[in-house]
């Protein structure tokens, strides 16, 4: 890291400053400390001391950003100017416009916004629409509303800019309003199901502020709550029985079921009990319950759902222990949004289920959306490709880099300043730096050629999840080496072959757990190239001999190879050889798919489409299409993902007994 530095240096500036670069290292570093402490004196006393510094611009935003709140808007102005141009001058432009728009200074915000290169801030965002309502009124154009009201309902949480866009608009008496109560009580549902009472109650507040304590009552106790009414009659009072059923739902859904159709059912509208069953229907898909359907059967009008209800009453249908249920996939996928049935997922199984429905007709018009879809690029992409008839093979290599695109990069002041933050274990710094450059600097971000020259800048440095990272974002070029690397390559493969595990699987795994960081360190505590927990890698340090282990060797990249590829072996040992099975227990723990594997035997592909979790699901999916398209580079033919994922199904009890003391 350290050579990587000066040569970051050199490129930059010479050699000259190198040895006073170097020694401001240990300032930068302190600075951050100091930073992330919110200790502002020594901040102000150390920022003279790094001026010049390849990294002055990090040191001066930390600086700046810590005493914000503070700040006279001529300092502002003063830092917007010295570092004109850089990541940090928009990175602290964002955060200026999120404080006026709190102060609610639209003078200052409107006279600000037209500079803010990122725009990838929705609460910023939401307050520039807020700021256009109020001075064009009804001829605003219909798209901000809904820009506002999609920014509000895909947020989690509450916050400032987009709350109150919404509530303006909710509230406005002119001809122009153009988002309605219904908005705030869509909001208030979300929120209840995702179990974010404050979002909730923030929308509740906009439309029936009188109806919020009754909300936190419902929240804590809504048996208690559903219980102590009699009769609904006002749309307030209906909504908070909708509110308290998808509560309900979350932790005692046979009950929610059984309040809905007995008792509250013919109070409600079809609009509202649809979105009840929906929340029930999804919950037990979640479960792999086999009442999915069942659930989802009692909606009158699947467009009253949600795409994620809709995805998972799909995935219930899929897995359905009466076999596959292709018209009603057929029809959950058509009740979709035009967004939802756009994604590639959505756009596979209406395709499969045109298929399976028979006819020339359906059969043609299955095929048009595979092809439409079909490459090497994802799971659903490489599944279309096969039927298609297509087998996964490493596309052309683009033409070369030429010296003038290579010189482009070299000499990017901002890519090198975060390679050089990168390098001085300032990863996250580096990589928003690195992000801004090759996809916000500029509107559409770089183009194909300077993404490949700039992803080739990292793959040179051995930056591989910038290099990964940026060449995954051209459309048109497909560079394999970029986006596929191997590093490590002789002790990969010749670990993998050692205990009879295939390393395109080993290499598939790898670039979805840490895309080759050594020092990748999870939230949970994983670490290293294959991100190895500390009790499993005592566990299996154990199991395949490694006497000498101690944990502080789980970082180094051999002993990390030793570890997670003898783990990896001996889960797919304990899966029956199931790639799909064993990337899942290798993500959420063996416990785990042992009980989602039980239930019909079907195709993996459904079957990774139904596990629970999102990052478990997305992971499975992104392993077995990646070993795919590794093992298309290392063995020169071409490779069937429909071969490795196979079926799935319970366990077959001819089988030995699984190993329950696998962690």
């Amino acid at each position: 890291m350290r050579l990587l530095r000066i040569l970051t240096l050199i490129a930059l500036a010479g050699a000259a400053s190198v040895q006073a670069q170097v020694k401001g290292d240990d300032l930068i570093l302190e600075m951050h400390q100091a930073y992330r402490q919110g200790n502002r004196p020594r901040l102000a006393q150390l920022l003279p001391q790094v001026r010049g510094h390849v990294l002055e611009p990090w040191a001066a935003y930390w600086e700046l950003k810590a005493r914000l709140d503070t700040a006279q808007p001529q300092e502002v102005q003063e830092f917007f100017t010295r570092y004109a141009g850089t990541y940090q001058e928009d990175r602290l432009r964002n955060d200026w416009l999120l404080l006026l728009g709190q102060r609610r200074d639209w003078t200052n915000f409107e006279a600000e916004y037209p500079k803010y290169r990122m725009n990838d801030d929705r609460e910023v965002r939401c307050y520039a629409l807020l700021v256009a309502h109020v001075r064009e009124g009804s001829a605003a154009p219909p798209a901000h509303s809904e820009e506002v009201r999609r920014n509000w309902l895909g947020l989690r949480d509450a916050d400032d800019g987009c709350t109150l866009a919404a509530s303006r608009l909710i509230g406005d008496t002119r001809g122009s309003k153009r988002m309605t109560a219904d908005d705030a009580w869509r909001k208030a549902r979300l929120a209840t199901e995702n179990n974010r009472p404050r979002a909730a109650a923030t929308a509740i507040e906009i439309v029936a502020p009188d109806a919020v304590p009754q909300f936190l009552e419902l929240n804590n106790s809504p048996a208690k709550y559903l219980t102590s009414r009699v009769v609904v009659a006002s749309k307030a009072r209906k909504e908070m029985m909708v509110l308290a059923l998808i509560k309900l739902a979350s932790t005692d859904p046979d009950n929610a079921a059984s309040q809905l159709e007995n008792k509250w059912g013919p109070m409600l509208s079809p609009e509202e009990r649809n979105w009840v069953w929906g929340v029930l229907g999804k919950q037990s898909a979640q479960r792999l319950g086999n009442d999915a359907l069942d659930h989802f059967a009692k909606v009158s009008r699947d467009q009253d759902l949600t795409d994620d209800m809709l995805g998972w009453k799909v995935r219930a249908a899929l897995r359905s222990v009466r076999g596959t249920q292709w018209p009603v996939v057929l029809r959950t996928v058509n009740a979709m949004s035009e967004d939802g049935r756009a994604d590639p997922t959505w756009v596979y199984w209406k395709a499969r289920a045109l298929m399976a429905q028979g006819g020339d007709t359906n059969k043609a018009d299955a095929q048009k959306m595979l092809q439409s879809i079909a490459s090497v690029r994802g799971f659903y992409e490489q599944l279309a490709l096969e039927e298609t008839g297509q087998k996964i093979t490493v596309p052309a290599k683009p033409a070369s880099l030429t010296p003038e695109e290579k010189e482009a990069a070299r000499l990017n002041i901002g890519l090198n300043r975060a390679v050089y933050a990168i390098a001085l274990t300032l990863r996250s710094e580096g990589v928003r730096e690195w992000n801004y450059v090759t996809n916000l600097a500029k509107p559409g971000g770089m183009a194909e050629r300077e993404l490949l020259a700039a992803a080739q800048f990292a793959c040179d440095r051995e930056i591989w999840d910038r290099c990964i990272n940026t060449s995954e974002r051209t459309k048109a070029e497909f560079d394999a080496d970029q986006r596929f690397p191997m590093p490590f390559r002789e002790s990969v493969v010749k670990r993998s072959r050692e205990i009879n595990l295939d390393p395109a699987y080993v290499y598939g795994l790898i670039r979805q757990e840490s895309r080759f960081v050594m020092d990748a360190r999870s939230h949970v505590g994983a670490s290293g190239l294959m991100q190895v927990m500390p009790a499993t890698a005592r566990w299996t340090a154990r199991k395949i001999g490694l006497t000498s282990f101690t944990p502080d060797q789980i970082s180094d990249r051999d002993t990390n190879i030793a570890i997670g590829t003898g783990y990896l072996k001996l889960v797919l040992d304990d899966f029956s050889g199931s790639m799909p099975l064993a990337a899942a227990a290798y993500n959420a723990g063996p416990s785990r798919p042992r009980n989602w594997r039980n239930g019909p035997v079907i195709e993996a592909a459904a079957w990774a489409e139904n596990v629970p979790f999102n990052e478990t699901r997305d992971y499975v999916k992104k392993v077995l299409s990646n070993t795919t398209l590794y093992a298309a580079i290392l063995s020169g033919q071409p490779q069937s993902l429909k071969e490795r994922l196979g079926r799935v199904g319970p366990r077959d009890a001819a089988q030995p007994e699984p190993n329950r003391d696998l962690p």
